[in-house]
């Protein structure tokens, strides 16, 4: 299957290419991390994608944030289905059937090529709770697991790269500072920061800027 990555210089491992995906499943736990973590593979995506997009928590004008974000960032998809939800915001674990129920709802659509979801070892409960149920709900998909940077310090070592230049670095934090407008009176909300680890990202794997992912399983066929 067709997954992510292409070459980004001498020394590089070629992996998988954007161009096979034709469906993707993106999970948040609140609105903003899908496009904070993965806005520049969202951007990469190819022209016709169907994209069912899930948030577990949300009030309603950050959900209509969400909204007009990943619109903007998925303007070339055929198809972009909403999935939002208003459980309560840091206490996902406390709704565990709840929010089962969510992932396992995203999951009987079909089988998507591609899956993101937040990483398994992020410090946010939230997060952790969603990329636990993720890996659980698509066994049959690929499943990137995202970062996203924060207070915690939790950014680790990643194992897949989506590279980005730094034109789709700049429009991805553009797009950001345009569509999540209640959030530019954080501390941690600026350009500094994300384009500051998308630098380091990049220069991982030879590229100007990247998103970094981590994959805990996969299948090769031939």
């Amino acid at each position: 299957m067709d997954a992510v990555g292409h070459h980004a210089g001498p020394g590089v491992v070629i992996g998988f290419n954007l161009a096979g995906v034709r469906s993707v499943v993106a999970l948040g736990a609140h609105p903003d991390d899908i496009e904070i973590a993965a806005g520049g593979l969202l951007l990469s995506l190819p022209a016709g994608v169907t994209v069912d997009y899930v948030l577990a928590t949300g009030a309603p004008t950050r959900q209509a944030e969400a909204r007009a974000a990943a619109s903007a960032f998925l303007s070339q998809a055929a198809a972009l289905n909403f999935h939002l939800h208003a459980l309560p915001d840091g206490r996902l674990p406390a709704h565990w059937n709840e929010t089962k129920e969510i992932v396992e709802a995203a999951a009987s659509l079909g089988v998507p090529d591609l899956v993101l979801a937040p990483a398994t070892d992020d410090a946010h409960q939230d997060h952790r709770l969603l990329a636990t149920l993720a890996s659980t709900a698509f066994r049959n998909s690929l499943v990137l697991h995202y970062e996203i940077p924060k207070w915690d310090g939790d950014l680790g070592r990643r194992n897949i790269y989506v590279p980005l230049t730094p034109d789709q670095g700049r429009r991805k934090v553009a797009l950001l500072h345009e569509h999540f407008p209640s959030q530019k009176a954080r501390d941690w909300w600026d350009d500094e920061v994300f384009l500051g680890l998308a630098r380091i990202r990049g220069m991982e794997c030879r590229s100007h800027y990247a998103e970094a992912y981590t994959v805990t399983k996969a299948v090769l066929t031939f």
